[in-house]
């Protein structure tokens, strides 16, 4: 059973930093393109960023240039580095894997950790 737990969220004021991290397990990193999603309070969820299979990235234009994804297949654990944070960051921050070996592969989300910026 493939399982996804998201950690390092937490209180930080604004200009400051995080690191967050999603370990995935029962399956292979290798398989999936992987992704960073959060969801403020009232709003739909948003796209943060993306890492592929391949290493390529995408980001969500409110965050590029401050966050950076990353992703060790060793470890089987993808990173999300929040620089500069400002109150508009706020939200739950949920890591996605998405299967892309196989048509139409599965897409697996983790619980989410709170991300909250505030003097």
């Amino acid at each position: 059973q493939v399982r996804l737990v998201e950690s390092g969220g937490g209180l930080v004021q604004p200009g400051g930093s995080l690191k967050l991290s999603c370990v995935v397990s029962g399956s292979n990193l290798r398989i999936y393109d992987m992704g960073w999603y959060r969801q403020a309070p009232g709003k739909q969820r948003e796209l943060v960023a993306t890492v592929t299979r391949s290493g390529s990235t995408n980001y969500g234009d409110s965050v590029k240039g401050r966050f950076t994804i990353s992703r060790d297949n060793a470890e089987n654990t993808v990173y999300l580095q929040l620089n500069s944070l400002n109150p508009e960051d706020t939200a739950v921050y949920y890591c996605n894997a998405k299967n892309v070996v196989v048509i139409e592969g599965r897409s697996y989300w983790g619980p989410g950790t709170q991300v909250t910026v505030s003097p």
